[in-house]
Parts: structure tokens; sequence; C-alpha cells
């Protein structure tokens, strides 16, 4: 167990978590502070998440995806007591640091991490251009190539021109519909 650590600053340290505990251990740990009278060394818990856009059965779906899988964030001041009740709690593995002194991260960072997650509506990644030759991955018109004719970035749709029966058709799809050939 560490002696007196840190400059007793609260800063924000990264925990190790078994992969798919973090909102456990996350649950755990605010429980903890609150029985062992904590709540003056170890402020927040935080399992970063960010929402990502799938489609499922042709439908769009958003959904929240943990950024780190296998890490839980928490800002305190380290001090024997508080390394304690944290390091502790079950399914935690283990600060990130060296040897048993858990090394801060930067506030850039947090700040950061904080904006990609306080994104309320994820964003459209389109990666492709009107002309290129792409395939349908999903729908209807699953496996026929295709070429990008339009790109609505606001709505995430693509125009694109599939050959039916040897004539061009314009088919409407949503950009996770398609990938690059």
């Amino acid at each position: 167990m560490p002696k007196q650590i840190g400059d007793l600053e609260k800063k924000w340290y990264v925990l190790h978590t078994y992969s798919g505990y973090e909102d456990n251990v996350s649950r755990n740990l605010k429980q903890r502070i609150e029985s062992m009278g904590m709540e003056d060394k170890i402020f927040s818990v935080l399992v970063p998440k960010e929402k990502k856009i799938k489609i499922k059965n042709g439908k769009r779906k958003t959904v929240e995806e943990r950024i780190f899988p296998g890490y839980v964030l928490v800002q305190m001041i380290v001090t024997d007591d508080s390394w304690y009740v944290v390091r502790n709690t079950p399914n935690v593995t283990g600060f990130i640091g060296s040897g048993t002194i858990p090394t801060p991260i930067s506030e850039e960072e947090i700040k950061t991490l904080q904006k990609r997650m306080g994104v309320s509506e994820p964003k459209y990644k389109i990666d492709v251009v009107v002309g290129e030759a792409i395939k349908i991955i999903d729908g209807p018109f699953k496996d026929f190539d295709g070429k990008v004719n339009d790109i609505d970035p606001d709505r995430g749709k693509i125009k694109v021109l599939v050959s039916v029966f040897g004539r061009e058709t314009p088919v409407e799809l949503d950009f996770l519909q398609i990938k690059k050939i």
C-alpha cells in the first residue's frame, strides 16, 4: 500500500476493471464512497461512453458504447485510505500508474473526453465521394454494387445508382448500408 501519495490535489485517475464490469464498478464504488464517508476524498466516478449509430434489422438505432472498455475514471485525492477504498472495490484490478502509485491524467485529456461524451447526436462519418464505387451491405439491395450519385450528410443518406436489369436505378440508402469497394 502506498504511503501518502500525490500532492493532495483532486485529480482524475484511471481504474482498470474486468471488461463488462465498468457500470458495476461505478455503482459499487459510489456505494462504498457513501458508506465509508469518503465524499471529501473521492468526488466523481465516470464510465466514458459515446453515442454511435448502428443499423439493426434495417432500422437506424442510436446506441451508447463504452469508449474505453475495461476502464473507469475516478476524480479523487489519493491518500492511503481513499486508495484502499477504490483499490478494494469488487472487479477493480488496479490503477493505471507505475507500481502501486496511480498516475493522474491531464485536465486536457478529461476535457477532450467530456466533449466526446457530451455530443448528444452522433455525427455521421461519411467517407465516400460522389462517383465512387460502393458495395451495398444491408437492405433489399444487399450484395449489389453501385456508384455514389448524391450525399446528404445532414440526414446520413446516400443516393446510389444500382444496375438492375441493365438499367441504372437510383436507390436512397443509409450511409451505414454501404461500404467502399
